[in-house]
């Protein structure tokens, strides 16, 4: 901002002296404000666009952000108060009002004039229309108790005539929660990322002093129930010809040594949506003690298919001809895990080979964006005609760098990667189900870690089970656009009432409708 000439108030007649000062004051106040405010954007700027950026996770960023923009709307709210004071006019109310739901309820409060009398004495004015504004209100969750009364009728004459209806049937019997307020825990837990400890504190400020023990009940009760519809969409997963596989850490107590193990929960996922397949996707997460391929080739024991995975070398088990469970599993290699390799050396050493291959998986990337949402078949075709020949001088580079680069270098480790998994990478070209890359399964696990870094730990290898089975429901919901509280209240409440197990498939969450 540019320097502005110092007032000597001396120089101002006497009467109009503590105006001018006035004005000077309203002045700094504004460099002041608007210094701070070109501070703030900067610092946005560099958490965006600067390289320490890259270092943060998807969470810290999100974090950094929402702080970023928080000062800045206080800054500006600030400048906009001062603009006013001043009778200038402030800055156009940011709105967003077309996201509201129309199905969400509408309280109106009529605004009406005192007086309805014409001011000329002309009578009563008649109504010619209004004027409609919407804001969006929130009243926080209100606890309230269901009485369930059953009243007895008996007859006067005779002592066999006594009517009552049968108690209602519930997930708990004679238990305190409704189906809803035990689906309202797992919905906190699993993908609000609440401990039952701090849902403890919530309730408590409400007056419900409801014990941590109390609500790991409820959620044990729940994940036992669950279980067979979370097999079932296992099942429904299993005899698809496509998967996407990955693995991520839950660290669990282990009691008799006092401190935490790492369990590892494995998620299956089903997405054909890049082309339009007809199966609903689909999620399930299973723990496992460790990380063991053993646990990969148990986990897919009746499918076969293509799967998409990274390249850990624990599913390499599941490619042999002694494979348990099926057939040799046709394997599909991830390019944004070899592109991720690569970056990790060129954001280190600047290395100009590993530019260059960033370069060119750039250049397979630019094609999958022309055909996303296309047929398998026009997929297929325009990898063909235009990725294939990108990919086989991408081989050709690789093997000449590997000529060139020491194998016990960092770039040289990174390129035996790439090769090693070669075949594999190269999958894609010849299958237009098969998608570049598996970050699908990715974003599906990100919820994982978020409960992971909330909780900490799960507190035993059946807390890890049911923190599977619950998560399993919640992110398949999820990805079919359900409302996980609303899926899973009917789920419990159809449950508790004796849901046929013949007709378990109406129970899977892409069939859920919020009138069933």
């Amino acid at each position: 901002m540019p320097s502005t000439v110092a007032i000597d108030l001396s120089a101002i007649p006497a009467d109009q002296r503590d105006a001018v000062a006035a004005l000077l004051r309203e002045r700094d106040a504004l460099k002041e404000i608007n210094r701070r405010l070109e501070h703030l954007v900067a610092e946005l700027n560099h958490a965006v666009h600067g390289k320490r950026s890259e270092k943060l996770s998807e969470d810290e960023r999100q974090l950094a952000f929402e702080d970023l923009e928080t000062a800045i709307a206080e800054v500006e709210e600030s400048q906009d108060t001062q603009l006013s004071a001043e009778g200038k006019t402030r800055r156009p109310a940011r709105r967003n009002r077309g996201n509201l739901p129309k199905d969400l309820p509408r309280i109106e409060r009529v605004i009406e004039p005192d007086n309805l009398h014409c001011p000329c004495g002309c009578g009563v004015m008649y109504k010619i229309g209004d004027d409609r504004t919407e804001r969006l209100d929130i009243v926080p969750a209100q606890l309230r108790v269901i009485v369930t009364v059953r009243p007895k009728y008996g007859c006067r004459a005779c002592t066999d005539g006594v009517t009552q209806m049968p108690a209602p049937a519930h997930l708990i019997e004679g238990g305190l929660p409704t189906e809803g307020t035990i689906a309202h825990v797992l919905v906190a837990k699993y993908a609000d990322h609440l401990p039952l400890h701090r849902q403890n504190q919530i309730l408590a400020r409400s007056g419900v002093d409801i014990h941590r023990s109390t609500l790991a009940d409820w959620v044990g009760t729940a994940a036992f129930h669950l279980a067979p519809v979370v097999d079932r969409l296992a099942e429904h997963l299993k005899v698809s010809t496509k998967l996407f596989m990955d693995e991520t850490t839950a660290p669990v107590l282990d009691p008799g040594r006092g401190k935490t193990k790492t369990g590892y929960l494995w998620a299956l996922v089903r997405d054909d949506r890049a082309w339009g397949g007809d199966d609903p996707p689909g999620v399930v997460f299973f723990y496992a003690p460790d990380r063991r391929g053993e646990n990969a080739e148990k986990i897919l024991r009746g499918f076969d298919g293509v799967l998409q995975l990274d390249g850990y070398q624990g599913y390499n088990c599941l490619t042999r001809s002694s494979r348990k469970g099926g057939d040799p599993i046709r394997v599909a290699h991830c390019w944004a895990h070899a592109r991720r390799k690569l970056k990790e050396v060129f954001d280190r050493d600047g290395s100009e080979i590993a530019a260059e291959g960033l370069r060119r998986i750039a250049e397979f990337y630019r094609v999958e964006a022309d055909i996303r949402g296309t047929a398998p078949g026009q997929r297929h075709s325009a990898r063909q005609a235009r990725t294939a020949p990108l990919v086989g001088a991408f081989g050709e580079w690789l093997q000449e760098q590997r000529r060139r680069v020491s194998a016990k270098s960092r770039l040289g480790e990174k390129l035996a990667y790439i090769h090693r998994h070669w075949d594999g990478l190269q999958t894609f070209l010849h299958d237009g189900r098969v998608e570049i890359d598996s970050n699908s399964v990715e974003n599906l696990i990100r919820p994982i870690a978020l409960n992971r870094k909330n909780a900490l730990f799960a507190g035993h290898d059946e807390g890890g089970r049911s923190w599977g089975r619950i998560a399993s429901l919640i992110e398949t919901a999820k990805i079919n656009n359900v409302e996980p509280f609303a899926y899973l209240k009917a789920t419990l409440e159809a449950i508790a009432t004796g849901h046929p197990k013949s007709r378990i498939d109406e129970l899977m969450p892409w069939n859920f409708t919020p009138s069933s």
